[in-house]
Protein backbone atom coordinates (compact mmCIF):
# COMPACT_ATOMS: atom_id res chain seq x y z
CA UNK A 1 0.00 0.00 0.00
CA UNK A 2 2.84 2.40 0.85
CA UNK A 3 4.52 1.75 -2.51
CA UNK A 4 1.21 2.27 -4.33
CA UNK A 5 0.68 5.57 -2.52
CA UNK A 6 4.16 6.73 -3.54
CA UNK A 7 3.49 5.76 -7.14
CA UNK A 8 0.22 7.70 -7.06
CA UNK A 9 2.01 10.75 -5.67
CA UNK A 10 4.67 10.57 -8.37
CA UNK A 11 2.01 10.22 -11.04
CA UNK A 12 0.14 13.25 -9.69
CA UNK A 13 3.37 15.28 -9.75
CA UNK A 14 3.97 14.20 -13.34
CA UNK A 15 0.42 15.19 -14.34
CA UNK A 16 0.81 18.55 -12.61
CA UNK A 17 3.85 19.13 -14.81
CA UNK A 18 1.87 18.09 -17.87
CA UNK A 19 -0.89 20.50 -16.87
CA UNK A 20 1.62 23.35 -16.64
CA UNK A 21 2.92 22.41 -20.12
CA UNK A 22 -0.65 22.38 -21.49
CA UNK A 23 -1.29 25.82 -19.97
CA UNK A 24 1.82 27.21 -21.72
CA UNK A 25 1.57 25.49 -25.07
CA UNK A 26 -2.16 25.06 -25.69
CA UNK A 27 -4.23 27.13 -23.31
CA UNK A 28 -2.09 30.27 -23.42
CA UNK A 29 -2.38 30.86 -27.17
CA UNK A 30 -6.11 30.15 -27.04
CA UNK A 31 -6.67 32.72 -24.29
CA UNK A 32 -4.67 35.30 -26.21
CA UNK A 33 -6.82 34.77 -29.28
CA UNK A 34 -10.13 34.39 -27.45
CA UNK A 35 -10.37 35.40 -23.73
CA UNK A 36 -12.85 33.54 -21.55
CA UNK A 37 -16.35 34.93 -21.06
CA UNK A 38 -15.73 35.91 -17.42
CA UNK A 39 -12.76 36.72 -15.24
CA UNK A 40 -14.13 34.45 -12.51
CA UNK A 41 -16.54 31.54 -12.84
CA UNK A 42 -18.65 30.68 -9.78
CA UNK A 43 -21.31 28.31 -8.61
CA UNK A 44 -24.70 29.67 -7.51
CA UNK A 45 -23.26 29.72 -3.97
CA UNK A 46 -20.32 31.91 -5.03
CA UNK A 47 -17.72 29.13 -4.96
CA UNK A 48 -14.98 29.72 -7.56
CA UNK A 49 -14.89 27.10 -10.31
CA UNK A 50 -11.47 26.17 -11.70
CA UNK A 51 -11.00 25.88 -15.43
CA UNK A 52 -10.03 22.21 -15.38
CA UNK A 53 -10.18 19.50 -12.73
CA UNK A 54 -7.84 16.52 -12.65
CA UNK A 55 -5.97 14.09 -10.40
CA UNK A 56 -3.88 17.01 -9.10
CA UNK A 57 -7.03 18.21 -7.26
CA UNK A 58 -7.34 15.00 -5.26
CA UNK A 59 -4.23 14.90 -3.09
CA UNK A 60 -4.69 12.31 -0.37
CA UNK A 61 -7.78 10.86 -2.02
CA UNK A 62 -8.38 7.25 -1.06
CA UNK A 63 -11.03 5.33 -3.00
CA UNK A 64 -12.00 2.93 -0.23
CA UNK A 65 -12.01 5.57 2.50
CA UNK A 66 -13.59 8.45 0.61
CA UNK A 67 -15.83 6.68 -1.89
CA UNK A 68 -16.21 3.01 -1.15
CA UNK A 69 -18.94 0.98 -2.84
CA UNK A 70 -22.66 1.70 -3.04
CA UNK A 71 -24.51 0.41 0.00
CA UNK A 72 -21.34 0.42 2.11
CA UNK A 73 -19.74 2.92 4.48
CA UNK A 74 -19.24 5.84 3.99
CA UNK A 75 -22.09 5.64 1.45
CA UNK A 76 -20.70 8.42 -0.77
CA UNK A 77 -21.85 6.47 -3.82
CA UNK A 78 -25.33 5.75 -2.48
CA UNK A 79 -27.14 3.96 0.32
CA UNK A 80 -28.24 0.98 -1.80
CA UNK A 81 -25.96 -1.37 -3.70
CA UNK A 82 -28.16 -1.38 -6.83
CA UNK A 83 -29.74 2.09 -6.43
CA UNK A 84 -32.29 2.67 -9.23
CA UNK A 85 -31.47 -0.60 -11.01
CA UNK A 86 -33.32 -2.28 -8.15
CA UNK A 87 -35.99 0.29 -7.35
CA UNK A 88 -36.57 3.73 -8.80
CA UNK A 89 -36.94 6.75 -6.56
CA UNK A 90 -40.45 7.45 -5.26
CA UNK A 91 -42.37 10.23 -6.98
CA UNK A 92 -43.65 12.14 -3.95
CA UNK A 93 -45.40 15.39 -4.87
CA UNK A 94 -46.09 17.95 -2.12
CA UNK A 95 -49.85 18.58 -2.07
CA UNK A 96 -52.57 20.26 -0.05
CA UNK A 97 -55.07 23.04 -0.69
CA UNK A 98 -58.65 24.18 -0.21
CA UNK A 99 -60.22 21.75 2.19
CA UNK A 100 -59.78 18.04 3.05
CA UNK A 101 -62.26 16.96 0.38
CA UNK A 102 -60.51 18.82 -2.45
CA UNK A 103 -57.12 17.61 -1.23
CA UNK A 104 -58.43 14.04 -1.11
CA UNK A 105 -59.36 14.31 -4.79
CA UNK A 106 -55.89 15.62 -5.59
CA UNK A 107 -54.20 12.75 -3.70
CA UNK A 108 -56.23 10.25 -5.70
CA UNK A 109 -55.36 12.11 -8.92
CA UNK A 110 -51.66 11.80 -8.11
CA UNK A 111 -51.98 8.07 -7.45
CA UNK A 112 -53.77 7.67 -10.81
CA UNK A 113 -50.96 9.56 -12.56
CA UNK A 114 -48.30 7.20 -11.23
CA UNK A 115 -47.12 9.24 -8.23
CA UNK A 116 -47.80 6.88 -5.32
CA UNK A 117 -45.82 8.70 -2.62
CA UNK A 118 -48.33 10.86 -0.75
CA UNK A 119 -46.90 14.10 0.63
CA UNK A 120 -49.36 16.32 2.48
CA UNK A 121 -48.85 20.05 3.03
CA UNK A 122 -50.85 21.81 5.76
CA UNK A 123 -51.97 25.43 5.72
CA UNK A 124 -50.48 28.13 7.93
CA UNK A 125 -53.23 28.16 10.59
CA UNK A 126 -52.81 24.39 11.04
CA UNK A 127 -49.01 24.71 11.27
CA UNK A 128 -49.47 27.41 13.94
CA UNK A 129 -51.86 25.25 15.96
CA UNK A 130 -54.93 27.34 15.15
CA UNK A 131 -58.37 26.21 14.00
CA UNK A 132 -59.81 27.60 10.79
CA UNK A 133 -62.33 29.70 12.75
CA UNK A 134 -59.64 31.58 14.70
CA UNK A 135 -59.53 35.31 13.91
CA UNK A 136 -55.88 35.06 12.80
CA UNK A 137 -56.78 32.32 10.29
CA UNK A 138 -59.11 34.54 8.26
CA UNK A 139 -58.04 34.61 4.63
CA UNK A 140 -55.37 31.93 5.18
CA UNK A 141 -57.46 28.75 5.32
CA UNK A 142 -56.49 26.31 2.58
CA UNK A 143 -54.41 28.90 0.71
CA UNK A 144 -51.04 27.15 0.97
CA UNK A 145 -51.96 23.71 2.28
CA UNK A 146 -54.87 21.71 3.60
CA UNK A 147 -56.59 22.72 6.86
CA UNK A 148 -56.84 19.96 9.44
CA UNK A 149 -58.87 21.18 12.40
CA UNK A 150 -59.85 17.81 13.82
CA UNK A 151 -59.72 14.05 13.48
CA UNK A 152 -62.79 14.40 11.26
CA UNK A 153 -60.70 16.36 8.75
CA UNK A 154 -58.04 13.63 8.74
CA UNK A 155 -60.79 11.12 7.97
CA UNK A 156 -61.99 13.30 5.07
CA UNK A 157 -58.45 13.80 3.77
CA UNK A 158 -57.75 10.06 3.45
CA UNK A 159 -61.25 8.82 2.63
CA UNK A 160 -60.99 5.89 0.22
CA UNK A 161 -57.20 5.70 0.46
CA UNK A 162 -55.99 2.44 2.08
CA UNK A 163 -53.37 3.51 4.63
CA UNK A 164 -51.94 -0.01 4.75
CA UNK A 165 -51.01 0.19 1.06
CA UNK A 166 -49.52 3.66 0.76
CA UNK A 167 -46.47 5.49 2.04
CA UNK A 168 -47.55 8.85 3.45
CA UNK A 169 -45.47 11.89 4.34
CA UNK A 170 -47.05 14.52 6.60
CA UNK A 171 -45.17 17.80 6.43
CA UNK A 172 -45.77 19.03 9.95
CA UNK A 173 -44.15 18.80 13.38
CA UNK A 174 -45.21 17.74 16.89
CA UNK A 175 -47.85 15.23 18.07
CA UNK A 176 -51.31 16.59 17.12
CA UNK A 177 -51.45 15.95 13.35
CA UNK A 178 -49.30 12.76 13.44
CA UNK A 179 -51.53 11.42 16.23
CA UNK A 180 -54.60 12.04 14.06
CA UNK A 181 -53.05 9.94 11.28
CA UNK A 182 -52.28 7.07 13.64
CA UNK A 183 -55.73 7.41 15.21
CA UNK A 184 -57.18 6.92 11.74
CA UNK A 185 -55.02 3.84 11.25
CA UNK A 186 -56.22 2.55 14.63
CA UNK A 187 -59.86 3.20 13.64
CA UNK A 188 -59.26 1.17 10.46
CA UNK A 189 -57.91 -1.68 12.59
CA UNK A 190 -54.45 -1.56 11.03
CA UNK A 191 -51.30 -3.08 12.49
CA UNK A 192 -49.02 -0.18 13.48
CA UNK A 193 -45.94 -2.30 12.88
CA UNK A 194 -46.77 -2.36 9.16
CA UNK A 195 -47.52 1.33 8.59
CA UNK A 196 -45.06 3.17 6.34
CA UNK A 197 -44.42 6.87 6.00
CA UNK A 198 -42.68 9.94 7.33
CA UNK A 199 -43.39 12.87 9.63
CA UNK A 200 -41.33 15.95 8.89
CA UNK A 201 -41.29 16.83 12.60
CA UNK A 202 -38.30 19.20 12.28
CA UNK A 203 -38.59 22.15 14.64
CA UNK A 204 -35.46 23.91 13.38
CA UNK A 205 -36.52 24.22 9.75
CA UNK A 206 -39.86 25.73 10.83
CA UNK A 207 -38.04 28.11 13.13
CA UNK A 208 -35.04 29.44 11.20
CA UNK A 209 -36.44 29.27 7.69
CA UNK A 210 -40.21 29.63 7.91
CA UNK A 211 -40.43 31.79 11.06
CA UNK A 212 -42.98 29.35 12.46
CA UNK A 213 -42.72 29.05 16.22
CA UNK A 214 -45.55 28.22 18.59
CA UNK A 215 -43.80 27.21 21.82
CA UNK A 216 -40.35 28.03 23.24
CA UNK A 217 -37.65 26.22 21.27
CA UNK A 218 -36.76 23.68 23.96
CA UNK A 219 -40.42 22.76 24.42
CA UNK A 220 -40.79 22.20 20.68
CA UNK A 221 -37.68 19.98 20.71
CA UNK A 222 -39.23 18.01 23.56
CA UNK A 223 -42.44 17.43 21.57
CA UNK A 224 -40.42 16.47 18.49
CA UNK A 225 -38.64 13.89 20.65
CA UNK A 226 -42.02 12.60 21.90
CA UNK A 227 -42.97 11.76 18.31
CA UNK A 228 -39.68 9.99 17.64
CA UNK A 229 -39.86 7.99 20.87
CA UNK A 230 -43.46 6.90 20.23
CA UNK A 231 -42.72 5.80 16.66
CA UNK A 232 -39.48 4.03 17.63
CA UNK A 233 -41.32 1.96 20.22
CA UNK A 234 -44.63 1.42 18.41
CA UNK A 235 -44.39 2.08 14.66
CA UNK A 236 -41.01 0.58 13.68
CA UNK A 237 -41.31 1.05 9.90
CA UNK A 238 -42.20 4.73 10.19
CA UNK A 239 -39.69 7.55 9.70
CA UNK A 240 -40.54 9.84 12.65
CA UNK A 241 -38.44 12.79 11.54
CA UNK A 242 -37.16 14.29 8.33
CA UNK A 243 -34.22 16.57 9.08
CA UNK A 244 -34.79 19.39 6.65
CA UNK A 245 -32.41 21.62 4.74
CA UNK A 246 -34.93 22.58 2.08
CA UNK A 247 -36.54 25.60 3.76
CA UNK A 248 -33.28 27.13 4.93
CA UNK A 249 -31.99 26.97 1.36
CA UNK A 250 -35.20 28.62 0.21
CA UNK A 251 -34.42 31.46 2.61
CA UNK A 252 -31.16 32.10 0.77
CA UNK A 253 -28.27 30.13 2.25
CA UNK A 254 -25.54 28.52 0.17
CA UNK A 255 -25.32 24.82 -0.65
CA UNK A 256 -22.57 24.26 1.94
CA UNK A 257 -24.56 26.15 4.58
CA UNK A 258 -27.64 24.04 3.82
CA UNK A 259 -25.50 20.94 4.30
CA UNK A 260 -23.81 22.14 7.49
CA UNK A 261 -26.83 23.60 9.24
CA UNK A 262 -28.97 20.57 8.45
CA UNK A 263 -26.39 18.10 9.75
CA UNK A 264 -25.94 20.28 12.85
CA UNK A 265 -29.70 20.05 13.37
CA UNK A 266 -29.32 16.31 13.07
CA UNK A 267 -26.65 16.27 15.77
CA UNK A 268 -28.96 18.16 18.16
CA UNK A 269 -31.85 15.85 17.36
CA UNK A 270 -29.79 12.70 17.89
CA UNK A 271 -28.50 14.09 21.20
CA UNK A 272 -32.07 14.79 22.34
CA UNK A 273 -33.20 11.28 21.39
CA UNK A 274 -30.25 9.73 23.22
CA UNK A 275 -31.00 11.87 26.28
CA UNK A 276 -34.53 10.41 26.21
CA UNK A 277 -32.93 6.99 26.69
CA UNK A 278 -33.33 5.67 23.15
CA UNK A 279 -30.59 3.50 21.66
CA UNK A 280 -28.76 5.00 18.69
CA UNK A 281 -29.39 1.91 16.56
CA UNK A 282 -33.08 1.78 17.47
CA UNK A 283 -33.92 5.16 15.90
CA UNK A 284 -30.85 5.78 13.71
CA UNK A 285 -32.09 3.66 10.79
CA UNK A 286 -35.35 5.65 10.74
CA UNK A 287 -33.84 9.12 10.37
CA UNK A 288 -34.39 10.79 7.02
CA UNK A 289 -33.34 14.07 5.46
CA UNK A 290 -34.86 16.51 2.99
CA UNK A 291 -32.74 18.62 0.66
CA UNK A 292 -33.26 21.42 -1.82
CA UNK A 293 -32.03 20.93 -5.38
CA UNK A 294 -31.06 24.35 -6.74
CA UNK A 295 -29.86 25.53 -10.12
CA UNK A 296 -26.14 24.68 -10.02
CA UNK A 297 -26.17 21.13 -11.34
CA UNK A 298 -22.75 19.89 -10.17
CA UNK A 299 -22.78 21.76 -6.87
CA UNK A 300 -26.03 20.09 -5.88
CA UNK A 301 -24.77 16.61 -6.81
CA UNK A 302 -21.65 17.22 -4.71
CA UNK A 303 -23.78 18.39 -1.78
CA UNK A 304 -25.84 15.19 -1.76
CA UNK A 305 -22.73 13.02 -1.93
CA UNK A 306 -20.94 14.98 0.81
CA UNK A 307 -24.03 14.72 3.03
CA UNK A 308 -23.87 10.94 2.98
CA UNK A 309 -20.16 10.83 3.76
CA UNK A 310 -20.20 13.42 6.56
CA UNK A 311 -23.29 12.02 8.29
CA UNK A 312 -21.98 8.45 8.13
CA UNK A 313 -18.83 9.52 9.94
CA UNK A 314 -20.76 11.59 12.50
CA UNK A 315 -23.02 8.67 13.39
CA UNK A 316 -20.18 6.16 13.54
CA UNK A 317 -17.40 8.22 15.13
CA UNK A 318 -19.30 10.71 17.30
CA UNK A 319 -22.33 8.70 18.35
CA UNK A 320 -20.96 5.16 18.17
CA UNK A 321 -23.59 3.71 15.87
CA UNK A 322 -22.94 0.06 15.02
CA UNK A 323 -25.76 -0.67 12.56
CA UNK A 324 -24.73 0.54 9.07
CA UNK A 325 -28.35 1.59 8.47
CA UNK A 326 -27.94 4.18 11.24
CA UNK A 327 -25.15 5.80 9.22
CA UNK A 328 -27.15 6.22 6.01
CA UNK A 329 -28.58 9.47 4.71
CA UNK A 330 -31.87 8.50 3.13
CA UNK A 331 -33.35 11.62 1.66
CA UNK A 332 -36.21 13.29 -0.12
CA UNK A 333 -35.50 16.13 -2.55
CA UNK A 334 -37.66 18.99 -3.71
CA UNK A 335 -36.65 21.18 -6.61
CA UNK A 336 -35.99 24.79 -5.63
CA UNK A 337 -39.17 26.79 -5.26
CA UNK A 338 -37.11 29.95 -4.82
CA UNK A 339 -35.71 29.49 -8.35
CA UNK A 340 -39.16 29.58 -9.98
CA UNK A 341 -40.07 32.77 -11.81
CA UNK A 342 -43.42 34.42 -12.37
CA UNK A 343 -42.03 35.76 -15.65
CA UNK A 344 -42.02 33.28 -18.54
CA UNK A 345 -43.29 30.53 -16.20
CA UNK A 346 -42.91 27.73 -18.75
CA UNK A 347 -39.14 28.14 -18.31
CA UNK A 348 -39.69 26.62 -14.87
CA UNK A 349 -40.26 23.22 -16.49
CA UNK A 350 -36.65 23.28 -17.68
CA UNK A 351 -35.38 24.48 -14.29
CA UNK A 352 -37.23 21.71 -12.46
CA UNK A 353 -35.93 19.11 -14.92
CA UNK A 354 -32.28 20.11 -14.39
CA UNK A 355 -32.74 20.23 -10.63
CA UNK A 356 -34.51 16.85 -10.61
CA UNK A 357 -31.71 15.32 -12.66
CA UNK A 358 -29.15 16.61 -10.14
CA UNK A 359 -31.14 15.00 -7.31
CA UNK A 360 -31.29 11.69 -9.18
CA UNK A 361 -27.58 11.68 -9.98
CA UNK A 362 -27.02 12.64 -6.35
CA UNK A 363 -28.86 9.52 -5.18
CA UNK A 364 -32.22 10.74 -3.84
CA UNK A 365 -34.76 8.23 -2.49
CA UNK A 366 -37.82 10.31 -3.33
CA UNK A 367 -38.45 13.45 -5.31
CA UNK A 368 -40.88 16.33 -5.76
CA UNK A 369 -40.67 18.39 -8.94
CA UNK A 370 -42.14 21.88 -8.71
CA UNK A 371 -44.91 22.73 -11.15
CA UNK A 372 -44.25 25.56 -13.59
CA UNK A 373 -46.99 27.82 -12.16
CA UNK A 374 -45.98 27.60 -8.49
CA UNK A 375 -44.37 31.05 -8.46
CA UNK A 376 -47.91 32.37 -8.99
CA UNK A 377 -50.23 29.93 -7.21
CA UNK A 378 -50.64 26.36 -6.08
CA UNK A 379 -50.47 24.04 -9.10
CA UNK A 380 -53.37 23.12 -11.33
CA UNK A 381 -53.94 19.50 -12.31
CA UNK A 382 -52.37 20.17 -15.69
CA UNK A 383 -49.16 21.74 -14.33
CA UNK A 384 -48.94 19.03 -11.68
CA UNK A 385 -49.24 16.32 -14.34
CA UNK A 386 -46.33 17.87 -16.26
CA UNK A 387 -44.25 17.85 -13.05
CA UNK A 388 -45.00 14.15 -12.56
CA UNK A 389 -44.31 13.33 -16.22
CA UNK A 390 -40.95 15.12 -15.93
CA UNK A 391 -39.85 12.54 -13.37
CA UNK A 392 -41.32 9.66 -15.33
CA UNK A 393 -39.45 10.69 -18.49
CA UNK A 394 -36.21 10.97 -16.52
CA UNK A 395 -36.84 7.51 -15.03
CA UNK A 396 -38.01 5.71 -18.15
CA UNK A 397 -36.37 7.45 -21.12
CA UNK A 398 -33.11 9.16 -20.14
CA UNK A 399 -31.01 6.15 -19.08
CA UNK A 400 -29.82 7.88 -15.88
CA UNK A 401 -31.30 5.12 -13.74
CA UNK A 402 -29.36 2.35 -15.48
CA UNK A 403 -26.06 2.59 -13.59
CA UNK A 404 -25.11 3.31 -9.99
CA UNK A 405 -23.52 6.69 -9.23
CA UNK A 406 -22.46 7.64 -12.76
CA UNK A 407 -20.90 10.85 -11.39
CA UNK A 408 -18.48 8.92 -9.19
CA UNK A 409 -14.87 9.42 -10.24
CA UNK A 410 -15.47 12.71 -12.05
CA UNK A 411 -12.51 14.84 -11.01
CA UNK A 412 -14.70 17.93 -10.82
CA UNK A 413 -17.48 16.27 -8.84
CA UNK A 414 -15.06 14.58 -6.41
CA UNK A 415 -13.22 17.88 -5.87
CA UNK A 416 -16.52 19.70 -5.28
CA UNK A 417 -17.64 16.95 -2.90
CA UNK A 418 -14.43 17.23 -0.88
CA UNK A 419 -14.64 21.03 -0.81
CA UNK A 420 -18.28 20.88 0.29
CA UNK A 421 -17.36 18.45 3.04
CA UNK A 422 -14.52 20.66 4.26
CA UNK A 423 -16.65 23.82 4.38
CA UNK A 424 -19.54 22.02 6.08
CA UNK A 425 -17.26 20.53 8.74
CA UNK A 426 -15.86 23.98 9.47
CA UNK A 427 -19.39 25.30 10.09
CA UNK A 428 -20.25 22.25 12.22
CA UNK A 429 -17.14 22.83 14.36
CA UNK A 430 -18.15 26.45 14.92
CA UNK A 431 -21.68 25.45 15.88
CA UNK A 432 -20.35 22.75 18.22
CA UNK A 433 -18.24 25.41 19.95
CA UNK A 434 -21.39 27.48 20.53
CA UNK A 435 -23.06 24.52 22.23
CA UNK A 436 -24.99 23.07 19.31
CA UNK A 437 -27.56 24.14 16.76
CA UNK A 438 -30.19 25.27 19.23
CA UNK A 439 -27.70 27.62 20.90
CA UNK A 440 -26.47 28.86 17.52
CA UNK A 441 -30.04 29.68 16.53
CA UNK A 442 -30.80 31.38 19.83
CA UNK A 443 -27.65 33.49 19.45
CA UNK A 444 -28.77 34.49 15.95
CA UNK A 445 -25.65 33.05 14.31
CA UNK A 446 -27.47 30.87 11.78
CA UNK A 447 -29.94 33.62 10.88
CA UNK A 448 -27.09 36.08 10.24
CA UNK A 449 -25.18 33.64 8.03
CA UNK A 450 -28.29 32.90 5.97
CA UNK A 451 -29.20 36.57 5.66
CA UNK A 452 -25.70 37.49 4.45
CA UNK A 453 -25.76 34.74 1.81
CA UNK A 454 -29.24 35.74 0.65
CA UNK A 455 -28.20 39.39 0.40
CA UNK A 456 -25.12 38.53 -1.68
CA UNK A 457 -27.18 36.41 -4.07
CA UNK A 458 -29.87 39.07 -4.47
CA UNK A 459 -27.26 41.74 -5.19
CA UNK A 460 -25.81 39.48 -7.90
CA UNK A 461 -29.27 39.04 -9.46
CA UNK A 462 -30.00 42.76 -9.41
CA UNK A 463 -26.61 43.62 -10.91
CA UNK A 464 -27.04 41.01 -13.64
CA UNK A 465 -24.01 39.03 -12.49
CA UNK A 466 -26.33 36.12 -11.68
CA UNK A 467 -28.47 35.63 -14.77
CA UNK A 468 -32.11 34.63 -14.35
CA UNK A 469 -33.54 33.96 -17.79
CA UNK A 470 -36.72 35.92 -18.35
CA UNK A 471 -36.10 38.15 -15.33
CA UNK A 472 -32.86 40.07 -15.88
CA UNK A 473 -31.96 38.75 -19.34
CA UNK A 474 -33.99 37.65 -22.38
CA UNK A 475 -37.00 39.50 -21.00
CA UNK A 476 -40.39 39.44 -22.76
CA UNK A 477 -43.10 42.06 -22.52
CA UNK A 478 -46.82 41.40 -22.41
CA UNK A 479 -46.87 37.71 -21.51
CA UNK A 480 -50.26 35.98 -21.83
CA UNK A 481 -51.97 35.19 -18.49
CA UNK A 482 -52.01 31.67 -17.12
CA UNK A 483 -55.05 29.83 -15.84
CA UNK A 484 -54.34 29.53 -12.11
CA UNK A 485 -55.81 27.51 -9.27
CA UNK A 486 -58.21 29.60 -7.16
CA UNK A 487 -59.09 28.94 -3.53
CA UNK A 488 -62.54 30.34 -2.84
CA UNK A 489 -63.77 32.06 0.30
CA UNK A 490 -66.70 29.61 0.27
CA UNK A 491 -64.27 26.76 1.05
CA UNK A 492 -62.99 28.65 4.09
CA UNK A 493 -66.51 29.49 5.27
CA UNK A 494 -67.60 25.86 4.99
CA UNK A 495 -64.51 24.68 6.87
CA UNK A 496 -65.40 27.05 9.73
CA UNK A 497 -69.00 25.80 9.72
CA UNK A 498 -67.79 22.21 10.01
CA UNK A 499 -65.94 23.05 13.23
CA UNK A 500 -69.13 24.49 14.73
CA UNK A 501 -71.13 21.38 13.75
CA UNK A 502 -68.43 19.09 15.17
CA UNK A 503 -68.46 20.89 18.52
CA UNK A 504 -72.26 20.56 18.72
CA UNK A 505 -72.36 16.80 18.25
CA UNK A 506 -69.22 15.53 20.01
CA UNK A 507 -69.19 14.26 23.60
CA UNK A 508 -67.94 17.39 25.34
CA UNK A 509 -67.25 15.80 28.70
CA UNK A 510 -65.19 13.01 27.13
CA UNK A 511 -63.22 15.57 25.16
CA UNK A 512 -62.52 17.74 28.23
CA UNK A 513 -61.40 14.69 30.19
CA UNK A 514 -58.99 13.73 27.41
CA UNK A 515 -57.51 17.24 27.32
CA UNK A 516 -57.04 17.13 31.09
CA UNK A 517 -55.02 13.94 30.71
CA UNK A 518 -52.66 15.74 28.33
CA UNK A 519 -52.24 18.51 30.90
CA UNK A 520 -51.51 15.98 33.67
CA UNK A 521 -49.00 14.12 31.48
CA UNK A 522 -47.27 17.40 30.66
CA UNK A 523 -47.04 18.25 34.36
CA UNK A 524 -45.32 14.90 34.95
CA UNK A 525 -42.92 15.49 32.04
CA UNK A 526 -44.22 12.45 30.13
CA UNK A 527 -44.41 11.72 26.43
CA UNK A 528 -47.59 13.43 25.18
CA UNK A 529 -48.17 11.42 22.01
CA UNK A 530 -50.55 8.77 23.37
CA UNK A 531 -52.64 11.21 25.41
CA UNK A 532 -52.80 13.55 22.41
CA UNK A 533 -54.03 10.67 20.25
CA UNK A 534 -56.76 9.91 22.81
CA UNK A 535 -57.81 13.57 22.76
CA UNK A 536 -58.07 13.84 18.98
CA UNK A 537 -60.05 10.58 18.94
CA UNK A 538 -62.45 12.35 21.31
CA UNK A 539 -62.64 15.07 18.61
CA UNK A 540 -60.77 17.74 20.49
CA UNK A 541 -59.82 20.25 17.81
CA UNK A 542 -56.25 21.03 16.84
CA UNK A 543 -56.35 24.40 18.57
CA UNK A 544 -57.80 22.94 21.76
CA UNK A 545 -54.90 20.49 21.99
CA UNK A 546 -52.35 23.21 21.24
CA UNK A 547 -53.96 25.44 23.87
CA UNK A 548 -53.11 22.80 26.49
CA UNK A 549 -49.51 22.81 25.24
CA UNK A 550 -49.40 26.61 25.27
CA UNK A 551 -50.81 26.79 28.78
CA UNK A 552 -48.11 24.44 30.07
CA UNK A 553 -45.04 25.45 28.07
CA UNK A 554 -45.79 29.09 27.29
CA UNK A 555 -45.47 30.69 23.87
CA UNK A 556 -42.47 31.67 21.81
CA UNK A 557 -41.10 35.18 22.34
CA UNK A 558 -39.37 36.59 19.28
CA UNK A 559 -36.10 38.47 19.49
CA UNK A 560 -34.59 40.58 16.71
CA UNK A 561 -31.45 39.47 14.87
CA UNK A 562 -29.55 42.36 13.29
CA UNK A 563 -27.40 41.76 10.23
CA UNK A 564 -24.92 44.31 8.99
CA UNK A 565 -25.02 45.09 5.28
CA UNK A 566 -22.67 43.08 3.09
Amino acid sequence: MKEDANVDEKERDRLKGEKERWERETLGPTLEAMPERKERFETVSGREVDRLAGPWDLDGFDYQRDLGFPGEYPFTRGVHSTMYRGRQWTIRQFMGFGDPDESNKRLKFLIEQGAPGLNVAYDMPTIHGLDSDHALAHGEVGRDGVPCDSFEDMERLFEGIPLAKVSTSLVIAHPPIPSMYFALARKQGLDFTKLQGTFQNDTFCRDVAANVRVLPRRAELKLCTDVVEYCTLNVPRWYPISIVGYQIREKGCTAAQELAFTLSEGIDFVTSFLDRGLDIDSFGPRLTFMWNSHNDFFEEIAKFRAARRVWARIMKERFGAKDPRSMMVRFHTQTAGCSLTAQQPLNNIVRATIQALAAILGGTQSLHTDAFDEALALPTEESLKIAVRTQQILAEESGVANTVDPMGGSYYVEKLTADMEEEALDYIRRIDEMGGMLEAVEQGYVQREVARAAWRYQKDVESGKQVIVGVNKYVDEGEPPLELLKITQEMEDEQKARIARLKERRDGSKMIEALEKIREAAERGENLFETTMDAVEAYATLEEVWDVYRAHYGTFKESSVLVESV
